[in-house]
C-alpha cells in the first residue's frame, strides 16, 4: 500500500531543514521528510510546499495583496519576499497536512506602516543600504515582541481558517529552549532570556492544543531525549541527526492521525 501526501509547511529554517532538506555548503546532509517516510512508511512520498512565515499577526491580517508602499520598492528581503509575506497560499487549497511553527512569534520583530497600517518584516535590515533604512524609519514604526497569549489567539484563528478551507490535519512545531551560549544561574536584573521566552511559548502551545486539538511536534522533547546540545548547531538550527529525529516524530504523528491508512494518494 502506498500513496502521496501533500504538505504545506508555513515556517522558516526549523521547518525547511526538517521537511525539505538541510545543506552544509553545497552538500545535502538531510534530504527531508521523504527520508523518514522511506524508512517508516515504504512506498509513501510527500510533496512539501514550503513558504516562509513572518509572524502570526501578519499572516492573520493579510488578504493576499502586497501593499503599494512595498510593491513600489525593491528591497533585499532574502528568504522573505513580499509575495510570501503577504501571500495566502496556505489557505488556498485543502491541503492534506499543514505545518506551522511558533518560531516566528518567538523570534521575529515586525514593523507597522504609519499610514496604511500593514505589518511588515524587514528581513536582513542590518545589511540594507542607508537609503532603504531611512525609508523604513520614516514609513514604519517598530513593534514590540508578541506575547504568548496574543500569539496563541492568532494561531487559534489561523487554525479555524485552515479547517474552514478543508485542512483537517494541522501540526505545529514547538522549539527546544536549549540555547548553546546561555549559561545563566542568577536572573536578577536580567531581561527575559531567549530560553525562558521559548519555554513560555511552549507551555502556551500546549493550552492551544487542548482547546483546538492541533498536534504539537514536540521538538523540545525529541531533542531532550537524545541530547539537545549534541543535536543543535545554535538556538534554531539542528544537525542532520536532529533533523532526522524530528522528521521521524512528524511521520509518527501523521501515522497516528491516519494519513497512511489508505493506499492511495492523499492530496
Amino acid at each position: 500500500m502506498a500513496g502521496r501526501l501533500t504538505i504545506f509547511a508555513k515556517g522558516n529554517a526549523d521547518l525547511r531543514d526538517v521537511l525539505v532538506a538541510q545543506r552544509s555548503g553545497e552538500a545535502v546532509v538531510w534530504n527531508g521528510i521523504n527520508e523518514a517516510l522511506h524508512a517508516a512508511q515504504p512506498g509513501w512520498r510527500a510533496r512539501v510546499r514550503h513558504e516562509t512565515f513572518t509572524r502570526s499577526d501578519a499572516l492573520l491580517a493579510t488578504d493576499g495583496t502586497v501593499p503599494p508602499a512595498l510593491a513600489r520598492r525593491d528591497l533585499p528581503l532574502g528568504a522573505y519576499p513580499v509575495a510570501s509575506q503577504f501571500g495566502t497560499r496556505l489557505f488556498d487549497d485543502g491541503h492534506a497536512v499543514a505545518l506551522l511553527s511558533i518560531q516566528p512569534d518567538v523570534m521575529n520583530r515586525l514593523a507597522r506602516h504609519r499610514k496604511e497600517g500593514h505589518l511588515f518584516y524587514p528581513a536582513g535590515v542590518d545589511d540594507w543600504d542607508a537609503a532603504d533604512r531611512r525609508w523604513l524609519a520614516e514609513g514604519y514604526t517598530p513593534l514590540p515582541p508578541i506575547e504568548p497569549a496574543a500569539a496563541m489567539a492568532n494561531l487559534e484563528a489561523l487554525v479555524a481558517r485552515l479547517r474552514q478551507a478543508g485542512t483537517a490535519r494541522i501540526l505545529i512545531f514547538n522549539l527546544s529552549p536549549i540555547v548553546p551560549w546561555e549559561r545563566i544561574h542568577d536572573h536578577r536584573g536580567l531581561p527575559e532570556s531567549l530560553s525562558d521566552r521559548i519555554r513560555r511559548f511552549n507551555l502556551a502551545l500546549v493550552d492551544l492544543s487542548r482547546r483546538t486539538g492541533v498536534s504539537i511536534v514536540d521538538v523540545d522533547g525529541v531533542l531532550a531525549r537524545a541530547g539537545a546540545e549534541r543535536l543543535k548547531v545554535d538556538a534554531l538550527h539542528l544537525t542532520a541527526e536532529g533533523c532526522r529525529l524530528v522528521a521521524g516524530e512528524v511521520v509518527r504523528i501523521l501515522d497516528d492521525l491516519g494519513c497512511f491508512a489508505a493506499g492511495r494518494a492523499a492530496a
